[in-house]
């Protein structure tokens, strides 16, 4: 199934989507007792589940907007660093340069405030007056679906409600400047979200593409099969001490051919529009401004 947040008719809903008819239903209105959000269904979504068969006809997707699909997450989105070979390698001598780890030891986690999250189609701002270095970040993101602490990578798929898209937008020379990630990470609308969420039974996450262009020339390519780190084993790092609740999000890497990598640098300007498409879910698209 896919879910979406939309604004319709002037309010925010939750909604179940039929991306290929572009139609959505409100789950107001296939579960008469339900007036939650997005973070509610994800909780409920057992229970829920079977409710959500709809036996009429859809509202057209065009008449609603389209917002991030859990639109203010209710914690900082846990987020992995050089979790591609390629892109490790690429920012080697830049970001990476002091790190004193192998590639392959352990994860690099850092987080994003969850004021940051904007939706598709919002426009991302460039800080001019912090930053000149803006990057784009093409990115697979789950949410947990199960709560659990110290979960096994065994076990960890089994905690999964579903997939989505984010762009982790990031001041290059911000992050370099502070020798950590957070703020040059965390500006308003440094990420954008969605479109929506498909859940895990109708996508294997661990083996689909992941693409970006910048202005419709294809910057970034790639399979999530070439993480170094995957899936379960971020969950499981993520876990470990930290209870994960329904509704977090861990943003998993991002490939090779961010504008930091390019010779010369290719940091985003002013009308640039990032697009992101990932197998089995949609396409992300975001204006800079």
């Amino acid at each position: 199934m896919k879910f979406a947040t939309l604004k319709y008719q002037d309010i925010i809903r939750p909604c179940l989507i039929d991306s290929d008819k572009e139609q959505f239903w409100p789950l107001a209105d296939l579960i008469k007792e339900f007036n939650g959000d997005m973070n509610q269904l994800v909780l409920e979504y057992s229970q829920l589940s079977a409710h959500l068969a709809p036996d009429a006809q859809g509202r057209p997707l065009v008449e609603a907007t389209i917002l991030a699909p859990i639109p203010r997450p209710r914690r900082n989105i846990f987020c992995v660093g050089r979790n591609y070979h390629a892109h490790a390698k690429e920012l080697s001598e830049t970001v990476f340069r002091d790190s004193n780890k192998k590639t392959d030891s352990w994860p690099i986690v850092f987080t994003k405030v969850p004021e940051c999250v904007v939706g598709p189609n919002d426009q991302v701002t460039l800080p001019a007056d912090i930053s000149s270095q803006i990057d784009y970040e093409a990115e697979l993101a789950l949410i947990i679906g199960k709560e659990g602490k110290n979960i096994s990578r065994e076990n960890a798929l089994s905690h999964v409600f579903g997939y989505t898209i984010v762009n982790d937008v990031t001041a290059r020379d911000v992050q370099m400047r502070h020798q950590q990630w957070d703020l040059g990470k965390s500006f308003d609308t440094f990420c954008p979200m969605g479109p929506w969420i498909v859940t895990a039974d109708e996508l294997d996450a661990t083996n689909t593409q992941v693409r970006c262009w910048v202005n419709d020339q294809l910057r970034q390519e790639a399979s999530t099969t070439d993480l170094i780190f995957d899936l379960p084993s971020l969950i499981e790092t993520c876990s470990r001490g930290i209870t994960l609740y329904p509704g977090d999000i861990i943003a998993t890497g991002t490939p090779a051919g961010v504008g930091m990598g390019m010779t010369p640098p290719q940091y985003l300007r002013s009308g640039d529009t990032v697009r992101i498409e990932i197998d089995g879910i949609g396409t992300l698209s975001n204006r800079f401004a």
